[in-house]
């Protein structure tokens, strides 16, 4: 390995520490340990590590093809230590700032889209139900007044047959009247009866279908 090589390697080993205390800063911002369950702990911080070393070597892999020395390692502690030292209390600010700005964009741009978008649709929405509603309320109002007059036409033409018939019943004799009214209210007994036993099928088969 080249002393170029040899410094470049050391230039990004050092880098690379640096990285990592800002990427644990930022990944210790965003995780808040204490409100999340030990094993989403455990499997984020995994995969942090893993995500770090993947990094590393990739980085090794374009600087010196992957060579590994002490020298490496010791880099990536000065970069480290630089970073708590001289950048971390900068970053943290720069991070805090970035991230209070990120959640401000995003609640305008939820309440410009609310604005322009929701509430429109929502006040559309709401229109449409009401012309609907008032459309139909119209509808039944005009329905009850034609029934009405329908109704008060049929009345005043039945009205001279009712009373022929009132007049025609009045003129049959009591037997007949009699034997007339039994056999309705015969019929009016079975027709009843029919629908009891129509609501007891119906009961039955309710009990069976919930077996």
């Amino acid at each position: 390995m080249s002393l170029t090589t040899q410094f470049y390697t050391m230039l990004a080993m050092f880098g690379m520490g640096s990285w990592v205390g800002a990427a644990l800063d930022t990944y210790g911002r965003f995780l808040k340990r204490p409100l999340r369950a030990r094993w989403v702990v455990f499997i984020n911080d995994l995969l942090f590590w893993i995500m770090q070393g993947l990094i590393l070597f990739y980085l090794l892999l374009l600087v010196n093809e992957g060579e590994l020395r002490v020298y490496i390692f010791l880099a990536v502690l000065c970069g480290y230590a630089a970073y708590q030292s001289l950048l971390k209390t900068i970053y943290l600010r720069i991070l805090d700032q970035s991230i209070k700005t990120s959640i401000s964009i995003y609640r305008i741009v939820i309440n410009i889209g609310q604005a322009i978008i929701i509430k429109p649709i929502v006040l559309l929405f709401q229109l449409t139900i009401t012309i609907l509603l008032g459309i139909l309320k119209f509808l039944w109002s005009l329905t009850k007044w034609a029934f009405q007059i329908l109704y008060s036409f049929v009345k005043i033409i039945v009205a001279p047959f009712w009373l022929i018939v009132k007049l025609l019943w009045k003129l049959i004799p009591m037997g007949i009247r009699q034997f007339i009214i039994k056999n309705i209210s015969k019929l009016a007994g079975i027709n009843k009866k029919i629908k009891n036993i129509t609501i007891n099928i119906k009961l039955w088969w309710q009990r069976i279908k919930k077996r």
